[in-house]
């Protein structure tokens, strides 16, 4: 049964609402943290091998490569921070469809946002070479 803002709740329910809601916003912010570390890894990797190649006697590997390899990294960020935030708003909206607005908005998805962005950006710096 859906509760509504009128409705009052007891005081171990909100504790207990909290408790979850704090639990989503902290496995997000697990989740950010391992996107940036994958995306900023991929974009490092691109710009160091970037400059080995400039050196004369640094030979090119076979296979997909340091650039291919930095793609991946940063693609793997983003896929899996899109993932995480898409998860954690549905997590959010089930727990305020069953208590209502005791639910606040989540500051965690902010962060993800601009991650995101910085990684699109990082992303884009690879697949133009900038």
């Amino acid at each position: 049964m859906a509760m509504t803002s009128t409705t009052s709740l007891p005081d171990a329910t909100k504790l207990a609402v909290d408790r979850t809601r704090l639990a989503y916003e902290r496995t997000l912010m697990a989740w950010v943290r391992t996107a940036t570390s994958l995306i900023s890894f991929g974009f490092t990797l691109h710009k160091v091998f970037e400059y080995l190649r400039e050196q004369p006697q640094f030979a090119g590997g076979r296979g997909i490569g340091p650039r291919g390899f930095a793609l991946i990294m940063i693609l793997v960020g983003l896929i899996a921070l899109s993932i995480a935030t898409v998860e954690h708003h549905r997590s959010l909206r089930a727990l305020r469809a069953e208590y209502g607005h005791v639910v606040p908005h989540s500051l965690a998805t902010l962060m993800a946002g601009f991650i995101a962005l910085l990684g699109i950006f990082g992303l884009m710096a690879v697949v133009f070479r900038l």
